[in-house]
């Protein structure tokens, strides 16, 4: 399945228990999408939070991210990875 990375900007101060609540937050509904949420990072300092998904494409990415109320700003596909 083709994986993602996706960006959210503007969440300055998020938290590590904010992180892990919006991550789990997805993966409670990542399937009703066909979506594998693997990982999140975040940056508190830059508010930059990314992703890495398995997902048939980005807009299932997008719908997940935006149900559960953080919609990313952007979704880039990984098509290589070592």
């Amino acid at each position: 399945m083709p994986e993602f990375m996706d960006v959210h900007h503007n969440m300055v101060g998020i938290s590590a228990d904010d992180l892990k609540a919006a991550h789990a937050a997805d993966v409670a509904i990542q399937a009703e999408e066909g979506v594998v949420f693997k990982q999140a990072w975040g940056d508190p300092e830059s508010g930059i939070v990314y992703c890495l998904s398995e997902a048939p494409d980005g807009e299932a990415v997008r719908r997940i991210h935006e149900r559960t109320g953080h919609p990313a700003d952007e979704v880039h596909p990984v098509p290589l990875s070592v």
